[in-house]
């Protein structure tokens, strides 16, 4: 896995140039077109990694998906969402007909996080979604009009922008299938499992080797959302048909994986951020799991 791509050297490497917003450090927003050789023919895989901004990426024909573990396979059209937690590659670039992305980092956004906290931009959440003729059709529609907006001197242009950023999540979200993937909410168990999944998503990522981990154990994430433990345990099997410690040593172990992949931590730093009292304890916890030691995992 590559280390985390900047905003910056996206546009160095990419685009030989660099929008004036982020020489002064200031909130950015872009939209291209997909075209080669990023696509088609002669285009080339595009490496799995994190990258520090937002994304949202329209594409027709094909190509797959690759990302935080999962694969997705593009039938016909479809859109994805990504932020800056989650790593993402692409294959099968050459399948890619044609396509559209806009990407914009957290200082767009200023204080209005509206935008985000849509349930396709979160960690937890599926980020691809398979969309219909009619509705691939709407989708390009706006982000032709994004093309359109921020080439204007309006100086409202980047309002404009996120409006339409906010129709392609209303787009998806109306989507058959973000309905198949995201049925509505109608148990109080269900509701439980997803406060639960919440409260642990929002301890990561780590970007920091004195952050920690501190809500692990079952018995933690009860405490926090105020029910018996036992109640949160047969909720979260029932949804998700994994106990609740399987889930968070999941979550813990991708965590584990991307700190050794991408930081220059050393594995005790790395086993104390993520809650670890022992790197002995991390290192069981990770052989446990993958079968080889953190140093061998970093070395492969």
């Amino acid at each position: 896995m590559k280390k985390l791509e900047s905003i910056q050297e996206f546009y160095t490497s990419r685009h030989y140039w660099m929008p004036d917003e982020l020489r002064n450090n200031i909130g950015h927003f872009n939209v291209f077109p997909l075209k080669p050789p990023h696509i088609g023919k002669d285009s080339q895989a595009l490496e799995y990694g994190r990258r520090e901004w937002f994304n949202i990426v329209l594409v027709f024909g094909g190509g797959i998906l690759h990302c935080s573990g999962e694969t997705y396979r593009v039938k016909d059209n479809a859109i994805v969402f990504t932020n800056p937690y989650t790593p993402f590659g692409w294959d099968e670039r050459n399948k890619i007909t044609k396509g559209y992305y806009c990407i914009f980092n957290d200082a767009f956004l200023k204080k209005d996080k509206r935008i985000i906290d849509f349930t396709p931009f979160k960690t937890n959440s599926t980020p691809f979604f398979e969309l219909s003729k009619k509705e691939a059709g709407v989708a390009e529609s706006l982000f032709k009009r994004m093309f359109e907006e921020i080439n204007t001197d309006y100086i409202y242009m980047y309002d404009i922008a996120k409006i339409l950023v906010e129709e392609l999540l209303h787009l998806t979200m109306k989507s058959k299938s973000f309905k198949m993937e995201n049925k509505t909410i109608q148990s109080a168990t269900q509701r439980l499992t997803i406060q639960f999944l919440e409260l642990l998503e929002r301890q990561f990522p780590i970007d920091d080797s004195q952050q920690i981990v501190k809500l692990r154990s079952a018995s933690e994430f009860a405490e926090k959302l105020n029910v018996h433990v036992n109640h949160l345990n047969r909720a979260v099997k029932e949804i998700a048909e994994k106990t609740t410690t399987e889930i968070v040593a999941e979550r813990i172990l991708q965590e584990a994986k991307i700190l050794l992949r991408q930081s220059s931590w050393n594995v005790s730093e790395i086993a104390y951020a993520l809650g670890f009292t022992e790197p002995t304890h991390f290192n069981n916890f990770f052989k446990k799991h993958t079968k080889i030691s953190p140093l061998k995992f970093r070395a492969v």
